[in-house]
């Protein structure tokens, strides 16, 4: 045991030796430069060659998903990515504000250690690379055992993009096969920052390792449908969201919470979109499959329809696309409140909007507490207020939800594969992944004509209510 654990940190010592060597020669004082490594391994996988090939090869490797989805997550979020990242100064001076004697320079953080998960082989790894790239800094990726093929291909095509553009391909390194917990955690101890997507176990071990640390929560979406909303765009927009990529998104609809006036009118609209209203047998056959000894059922989660069919034997219409599933109460782990990473979406029909708000809190106390919320509505003071009474970092209004919490070209979330849930879910950042995290930032600071207000500026209203 101590001969392999001695290997294991050898082994990642040459890892981050190599990485930093890099770093000498990556011209990352120049943002040109930078920008060229960022655009050329988003290229890489972007290209539409490149993203089936490895869309393909995340369905084999990992069994989780569909290509057509993944073909979209692969082209769409790297795209969006680095439609940010160009927008932006990363090294040098990145913001000069002569009025407040403030220059800033971007800096970077050292040598990233990116774990990441099995559902996303190839497009969470560019993710964090071309983040990690942007901030000037080297990256070794810890991919899944299970996507390990998928994440070695989308390395091998970000190194020859690298090398093509004649920069230095140990920017971007992946750990050696077979990927072990033992070589993961070696690599976020050695490493200057771990940046941990995935399992929560994972997370924790990061989390509590020494090393700077960013680690995201879980996902477990509720999402309320207000009387008022327009209930077939809620329904076309909840059903292509839950069914992309077979579910496996953090930010897919979990449960749907709907009014009690529109909820048969809601309903009726979900299941011409392909849901399949399960009666009370078929719901007992569901949660028998779904969940085995307190663990969701690998050969249910993220599987397509038809295995979830087979697989429940039920004699279902040609159009299901998914099963709802209806609950008169939110329940605890292994339940239908708890994430089920599947093309089932559970129901609760709620008497009022405040109870809708409870019933979507009870949710996230199971799961997912921090991660999102949503809501259908024409009300926006509901949406303030379901903002304002929510323990959560992103709250989506009238939207896929799956589309738009990890960034969207029609919303401002910056565009990402790692959702970050703030205190409530033990995390670092309560918001999506970013540059910036990726950045350390030194202060220029010169004098400026002094900004002291008088006592009386500062303390007046103060005395006149309570006196001196």
């Amino acid at each position: 045991m101590q001969e392999e654990a001695h290997n294991t940190k050898i082994c990642i010592a040459q890892l981050i030796q190599q990485a930093k060597a890099a770093m000498c020669v990556y011209e990352n004082h120049i943002q040109q430069r930078v920008d060229d490594a960022v655009t050329a391994i988003a290229w890489s996988v972007y290209k539409p060659e490149h993203a089936k090939q490895l869309a393909q090869l995340a369905v084999e490797d990992t069994g989780l998903g569909n290509v057509e989805s993944k073909i979209i997550k692969n082209t769409r979020k790297t795209f969006g990515t680095v439609r940010d990242l160009l927008r932006v100064k990363t090294v040098g001076i990145i913001e000069n504000i002569p009025e407040k004697g403030l220059i800033k320079y971007g800096k970077p953080v050292g040598v990233v250690a990116a774990v990441c998960p099995s559902t996303n082989p190839a497009a969470t790894p560019v993710n964090k690379a071309m983040m990690a790239l942007k901030g000037g800094n080297a990256v070794i990726i810890a991919p899944s055992p299970s996507g390990y093929k998928t994440t070695q291909k989308t390395v091998s095509l970000m190194r020859e993009a690298l090398k093509k553009t004649q920069h230095p391909v140990d920017l971007i390194q992946i750990l050696p096969n077979p990927v072990s917990k033992e070589l993961t955690e070696e690599l976020i101890k050695q490493s200057d920052l771990a940046v941990v997507t995935g399992s929560q176990n994972n997370v924790k071990r990061a989390m509590q390792s020494g090393t700077v640390a960013i680690g995201v929560g879980a996902g477990n979406v509720p999402v309320i449908i207000d009387s008022d909303a327009d209930l077939c765009d809620a329904a076309k927009k909840i059903t292509q969201s839950k069914i992309f990529d077979n579910a496996t998104s953090c930010s897919s609809e979990n449960a749907l919470v709907i009014l009690e006036d529109v909820y048969e009118q809601a309903i009726e609209a979900l299941v011409k979109e392909g849901g399949y209203r399960c009666n009370a047998e078929e719901k007992d056959v569901i949660h028998r499959n779904l969940w085995h000894d307190n663990h969701l059922n690998r050969n249910i989660i993220a599987k397509d329809i038809d295995v979830l069919v087979s697989e429940f034997q039920f004699n279902t219409p040609s159009c299901t696309k998914y099963f709802i599933v209806e609950e008169d109460a939110v329940k605890g782990l292994n339940s239908f409140a708890d994430e089920k990473l599947s093309l089932v979406l559970t129901v609760y029909k709620a008497r009022n909007f405040d109870h809708a708000q409870n019933i979507c809190r009870e949710i996230l106390d199971v799961k997912g507490k921090g991660h999102s919320i949503g809501i259908h509505t024409q009300n926006y003071e509901h949406a303030q207020k379901l903002a304002q009474d929510s323990d959560v970092v992103r709250v989506l209004v009238n939207q896929a939800h799956t589309f738009g919490n990890g960034g969207s070209f029609s919303n401002s979330l910056p565009f990402t594969l790692s959702m970050g849930c703030g205190t409530w879910a033990n995390n670092t950042i309560s918001e999506n992944l970013n540059w910036l995290h990726f950045i350390n930032i030194t202060h220029l600071v010169s004098e400026i004509p002094e900004d002291k207000p008088t006592e009386e500026e500062i303390f007046g209203d103060f005395w006149k209510k309570y006196g001196q």
